[in-house]
């Protein structure tokens, strides 16, 4: 199966904004959780946001939550992270990625996801 291919990173100031770009073809047409995850300088991976591709639901973690938008466009087979009020501890490289799941909304980011892009950077300077 086609890995997610990350795109939309780039370099931005304290308060701007910025959307990333998740081509999920062969995810978005089925039941899969597709999360946006991030890794810091010198920080273990977090997940920041999720969403069922069969449901309404989305789950966010606090660090992004009220700042940070998942969706998903069925017909592109895209899924976008829609980055605002972007802070200095925001960057962090960000990947897409994806696992089949039958369990409905919300979708967890705790359990193991199968499929990961590559990764697209993302800077935030003050």
């Amino acid at each position: 199966q086609v890995r997610p291919v990350e795109s939309g990173g780039g370099s931005v100031q304290t308060g701007g904004s910025l959307r990333l770009s998740c081509a999920a073809s062969g995810y978005t047409d089925s039941r899969n959780c597709i999360g946006w995850f991030r890794q810091r300088p010198g920080k273990a991976r977090e997940g920041i946001a999720s969403l069922y591709t069969r449901g309404e639901g989305t789950y966010y973690a606090d660090s992004v939550k009220g700042r940070f938008t998942i969706s998903q466009d069925n017909a592109k087979n895209m899924v976008y992270l829609q980055m605002n009020s972007l802070k200095v501890e925001d960057t962090a490289m960000y990947y897409c990625a994806a696992t089949p799941w039958n369990v409905g909304s919300p979708c967890p980011l705790t359990v193991v996801y199968d499929h990961w892009g590559q990764g697209t950077q993302v800077t935030v300077s003050s």
